[in-house]
């Protein structure tokens, strides 16, 4: 910031990783300026030019200049992974701010077991039974021959100690019975779609 000079705001996913919606992605650093503003391009840095940058679109976090939550979305909206998009918004949600496109984030649960369920397909695993009772547990799938529970998980279904800890009590239990558990977020279904496949397949027996 202090090369970008005053004029300067962080901004994009700069912006993102200071407000803590993601974690830092590697590469130049992003601030936005006012249109009529002059700078030149350093390295390491990516300058905008703004038009539509307003004093409301600014505020200070830990003593840096940066773009409000709400300025920050918007400005990275369709310039990141649409899983990142989504991630971003969940983190920006469960700090409080107020930020649009929270609607795209607001996937229920049977829409996480419609997702699920079609990747089982195109991957050509077996078909689970879903919410099913195990042991006195409803588990979200259930492949019974193969004795395998998954839990696909929101964090904002999972949130808090107490959540955490019902939930691997639950898996204490079920093992206690042969049943073999795995979890998997639903960033993980979406970014990692090839590793959590393998490890389901494993989990099931099949060949890879």
């Amino acid at each position: 910031m202090l090369a970008a000079g005053d004029a300067a705001v962080l901004s994009h996913t700069s912006a993102v990783a200071l407000w803590e919606f993601l974690r830092p992605i590697h590469g130049p650093a992003h601030v936005t300026v006012d249109a009529a503003v002059r700078r030149k391009q350093r390295p390491g840095i990516v300058v905008h030019r703004s038009r539509t940058l307003t004093p409301q679109d600014v505020t200070r976090r830990h003593g840096i200049a940066v773009t409000t939550p709400a300025r920050t979305i918007e400005d990275v909206r369709g310039s990141l992974e649409p899983y990142l998009f989504r991630r971003a918004l969940r983190q920006a949600e469960l700090g409080g701010h107020r930020v649009p496109h929270l609607s795209a984030v607001k996937r229920t649960r049977s829409d996480l077991e419609m997702f699920f369920l079609t990747f089982c397909e195109r991957y050509g695993l077996p078909r689970p039974v879903v919410n099913h009772r195990v042991h006195g547990h409803r588990i979200d799938f259930f492949f019974a021959e193969q004795r395998v529970a998954v839990e696909t998980d929101y964090w904002d279904y999972h949130r808090g100690s107490v959540a955490f800890e019902d939930d691997h009590a639950r898996d204490l239990a079920l093992r206690a019975h042969n049943v073999t558990t795995r979890r998997y977020t639903a960033d993980q279904l979406e970014a990692a779609s090839d590793a959590v496949a393998a490890d389901l397949r494993e989990a099931l027996g099949l060949a890879s």
